[in-house]
């Protein structure tokens, strides 16, 4: 879908407060309040925008300890990908999967509370999916950026 600059400056706003008034918008944009709306409902409708979230700080809900977890399968059957997609989706600790190229097949993004609750992790939650052949965990020092906003 081709955008306008009248679209990307009204993403670009909705991606940096999505609580903004469709009346704040409008004067943001130099637009009337019935445009802005008729413009999101647009975008909303051929799913540019998916979805509003609220974002909540890690540090103030203890789960400022981040691990990425690159992960091996023993096997790269239908039924082994399947089933492990199926099963790491629901274990709450992992934040983001993504199926990946090169020497490991998954990458997982993890929020905990500590390295204590990171073992419990791996022991009663990673490690119970019984196709995994490897993992590889690595830990953030510290957290450069990190947005949610895509530039357009």
């Amino acid at each position: 879908m081709p955008f306008d600059s009248i679209d990307r400056n009204l993403l670009k706003l909705l991606q940096g407060n999505s609580k903004f008034t469709n009346k704040e918008l409008s004067f943001k944009l130099n637009l009337s309040v019935t445009a802005v709306y008729e413009r999101i409902k647009k975008l909303e409708r051929v799913g540019v925008i998916a979805k509003y979230v609220a974002l909540v700080k890690k540090e103030k809900v203890q789960k400022a300890f981040v691990a990425f977890c690159h992960i091996k399968l023993v096997q790269h059957t239908q039924d082994y990908v399947i089933k492990f997609e199926k099963e790491v989706a629901e274990l709450n600790e992992v934040m983001e999967c993504y199926h990946i190229s090169g020497d490991y097949d998954y990458l997982l993004k993890v929020l905990v509370k500590d390295m204590q609750a990171f073992r419990e992790f791996m022991i009663n939650g990673l490690t119970k999916i019984d196709h995994i052949g490897s993992t590889h965990s690595t830990f953030m020092i510290n957290e450069v950026k990190h947005t949610t906003a895509i530039t357009l």
